[in-house]
C-alpha cells in the first residue's frame, strides 16, 4: 500500500513542504542512530506503572522478568479490571442519595405527626427507639448498598438502591403529611 502524496484525494498549498514528511514527523538523529535496549526502563522507588503496556515496566523494587523473586512469589497477583465511574453515574448517585436523604427527613416529620395518634399502641421509649430507626433507614440502606456493591457492576447497585426507594418510602409522611389532616 502507498501513502505517496500523488494518491492523496486532494492537494492544498504548501504540499510541497520538505518538513512534511508523509505525515510523520522527523525524528531527531540521536533518536535514530541508539538501538532498542533490551531491559525495560525502570521507575523511581515508590511509583507504579499503570495502564496499557504497564506490565513490561521495571520499577526499582520490581522483580526481573524470570527471575527467582518472581518465580517463588506465593501470592498471585490481582489485576482488578476497574474502571472509574462516568459523569452518569456519579449524577445519578448524587440524586439518590438526595431522595435517601429527604426519605430520612420525611420518615422524622411523618413519625413525629404520628406520635400523638400512637401512644396507645406503644410505651413511648418503644415509640422513640423505632422513630430513630425508621430514620436512620434510609441512610444505612444507601451507605450500605454503597459499601457492599463496590465491586459489583453498576446495574445490580443501581437495582439495589431503586430497591431501596420503593421499600423505604416514609408512609407515615405520605399518609400525614407535614400538615396533617
Amino acid at each position: 500500500m502507498t501513502t505517496g502524496r500523488d494518491d492523496d484525494a486532494l492537494s492544498w498549498d504548501g504540499d510541497d513542504d520538505p518538513t512534511l514528511d508523509h505525515g510523520v514527523a522527523a525524528e531527531p538523529e540521536d533518536e535514530r542512530d541508539t538501538p532498542p535496549s533490551s531491559t525495560p526502563p525502570e521507575l523511581p522507588k515508590g511509583f507504579t506503572a499503570v495502564g496499557r503496556g504497564s506490565e513490561t515496566l521495571g520499577g526499582a523494587d520490581a522483580p526481573v522478568a524470570g527471575s527467582v523473586a518472581e518465580s517463588s512469589s506465593a501470592a498471585p497477583t490481582v489485576t482488578a479490571d476497574r474502571r472509574p465511574m462516568g459523569n452518569g453515574a456519579l449524577i445519578a448517585f448524587g440524586v439518590l442519595g438526595g431522595v435517601y436523604a429527604l426519605y430520612a427527613i420525611g420518615w422524622l416529620i411523618g413519625g413525629l405527626r404520628l406520635q400523638g395518634r400512637a401512644e396507645y399502641l406503644v410505651t413511648d421509649v418503644m415509640y422513640q427507639g423505632s422513630l430513630w430507626l425508621a430514620v436512620l433507614a434510609p441512610l444505612l440502606w444507601f451507605a450500605t448498598t454503597l459499601l457492599l456493591t463496590r465491586a459489583s457492576r453498576a446495574w445490580l447497585r443501581f437495582t439495589w438502591l431503586a430497591a431501596g426507594v420503593v421499600l423505604l418510602l416514609p408512609w407515615p409522611f405520605v399518609m400525614i403529611g407535614a400538615i396533617g389532616q
